[in-house]
């Protein structure tokens, strides 16, 4: 593993722990993130975008197991269309739990993805807990596909900028966002 991306984990970890706001590369966009327990870091986000809080920010994790950390009940179809999916899959859940009220819908759901980069992935191991993910705009301004797109402002508000991946371009899209029912049935909310 690079020195560089070890290094960048671990300083993310221990910001994180500080309830610090991170902009950092997620394995499809670049990202605004913070802990997603911690309910003050989260308020921080939501201040930073000019986001409304009735509009939730997605959850992710390492390990699809994690999920039923954070959800009443997992539908069994979930980890099916996690495992199967051929790009990044983001599923809304209901029954929330474990999670600061700001980070849940006002109906009780909330939207979690596991995440493939190498990084997200060792920052969550690590710091033992899920991120917040949102795109790094001024909400209703459109997502910057790289980390030249991103505007000034997000760059200087965040509390740490991470330094990897920066000149990396990526062709994946935000990740597509379905609802699942306990039911096992799902409605797409964003291709």
């Amino acid at each position: 593993m690079p020195e560089k991306l070890i290094e960048e984990v671990e300083k993310s970890v221990a910001l994180l722990k500080q309830g610090k706001i991170l902009l950092y590369p997620t394995d499809t966009i670049w990202g605004i993130g913070c802990d997603a327990t911690n309910q003050k870091a989260v308020n921080k986000i939501f201040k930073l975008k000019n986001r409304q809080e009735q509009k939730s920010m997605i959850v992710l994790l390492d390990k699809a197991e994690k999920i039923r950390n954070y959800v009443e009940e997992v539908p069994p179809i979930a980890y099916e269309l996690i495992e199967n999916a051929a790009s990044p899959i983001t599923i809304v859940y209901d029954n929330a739990k474990n999670l600061p009220k700001n980070l849940i819908a006002p109906d009780g759901s909330i939207a979690i993805r596991i995440v493939k980069g190498d990084y997200c992935s060792r920052v969550i191991d690590k710091l033992g807990k899920p991120l917040v993910s949102t795109s790094a705009n001024i909400s209703g301004e459109p997502a910057p596909g790289t980390f030249q797109q991103i505007p000034e402002i997000i760059k200087q508000r965040v509390d740490y900028v991470v330094n990897i991946y920066r000149t990396h371009i990526r062709t994946v899209r935000p990740s597509t966002v379905i609802r699942l029912e306990k039911s096992g049935t799902f409605k797409i909310l964003r291709l």
